[in-house]
């Protein structure tokens, strides 16, 4: 029973978490250059596209770390 309240709490950071990311989301259409960054893989063919937002994703990745990194500190 006394570990209910540390689930909300819990909860509402990841709830807050997709809220952000949602906006992020949102946004990042509307930025120039993020989706379109040197490093991204797009192969265009006849019948055939592969895109691979590779340095769009280590990018995310590196302010997502960040983020967690400040926000779990105690």
């Amino acid at each position: 029973m006394n570990q209910l309240p540390q689930l909300g709490k819990m909860l509402v950071i990841a709830g807050i978490g997709i809220i952000f990311l949602g906006a992020l989301f949102m946004l990042a259409g509307k930025v120039k250059g993020i989706g379109h960054l040197p490093g991204d893989i797009y192969i265009q063919r006849r019948n055939f596209t592969f895109y691979f937002p590779l340095a769009t994703s280590i990018l995310l990745s590196l302010v997502l770390s960040l983020f967690w990194w400040i926000f779990s500190k105690k």
